[in-house]
């Protein structure tokens, strides 16, 4: 149950940090907070969190560094919650592994529901269509998915990926050469709705992705976007 789900806040900015924590407590949630990012960094290590909400110009360390010296230990689901709202600060955050970016001034309602999906998604709760067969393997090109263990490899050698890269990919290989607009997949691999989700996250997630599949991320062989429809795996 939500109740018991347990959030870190690390926000520099006391009464910012104090209003969203008495918030999170009255939608049921635990909640900690960290006052600078080295804080915030040892007790995202030191203690299990459900998510964590992560602020960027921090004392002592960035929130991308804290984020990125997370994802070395985990994949809890992280969202940047900052004034800076410059698409390369949000490119930054998404390929340092926070799994969304939410920009100040922000309403609460939609900060709630973010923090609600990705919670449901990283516990399992959300059921994307995927096959039964948990140990199943999907060959695409030179790609090989492996849902036994988690991992996706290509010439033999194993993609470093995000838990949202993973997701995705292994989405549109579950459904190769069908076309997904990015508010479908907001709604597939985010657990967004197409009101609450920024679809340039879907844009920077595949831009990421294409980085670690595609020889040319300029000229892609898997990732392929339909002109005005949206994304696919290619069947090659």
């Amino acid at each position: 149950m939500d109740s018991k789900k347990k959030i870190l806040v690390v926000e520099d900015e006391k009464n910012i940090a104090q209003v969203l924590a008495y918030n999170i407590k009255k939608e049921g949630y635990d909640c900690d907070i960290a006052y600078d990012g080295e804080s915030g960094l040892n007790m995202a290590l030191e203690n299990r969190y459900d998510l964590i909400l992560l602020d960027i110009m921090l004392p002592k360390m960035t929130g991308f560094e804290v984020c990125e010296r997370i994802r070395y230990k985990s994949q809890v689901p992280i969202i940047f919650v900052t004034a800076r709202e410059e698409e390369k600060d949000k490119i930054l955050g998404l390929e340092t592994g926070a799994d969304d970016y939410v920009t100040k001034p922000f309403s609460f309602k939609e900060l709630i529901s973010r923090i609600r999906a990705n919670i449901r998604r990283s516990s399992g709760e959300i059921v994307t269509e995927k096959k039964e067969d948990t140990s199943e393997t999907i060959v695409v090109g030179e790609l090989v998915i492996d849902t036994g263990r988690y991992s996706v490899t290509k010439n033999g050698e194993e993609v470093e990926l995000s838990k949202k890269d993973y997701d995705l990919i292994l989405f549109l290989a579950q459904n190769l050469g069908m076309s997904y607009s990015r508010e479908d997949l907001l709604e597939k691999i985010w657990g967004y709705d197409d009101y609450y989700g920024d679809i340039r996250t879907v844009d920077v997630t595949v831009s990421r992705i294409r980085k670690k599949i595609e020889n040319d991320p300029a000229r892609p062989e898997y990732l392929m976007t339909k002109r005005g429809v949206g994304y696919y795996l290619c069947k090659r």
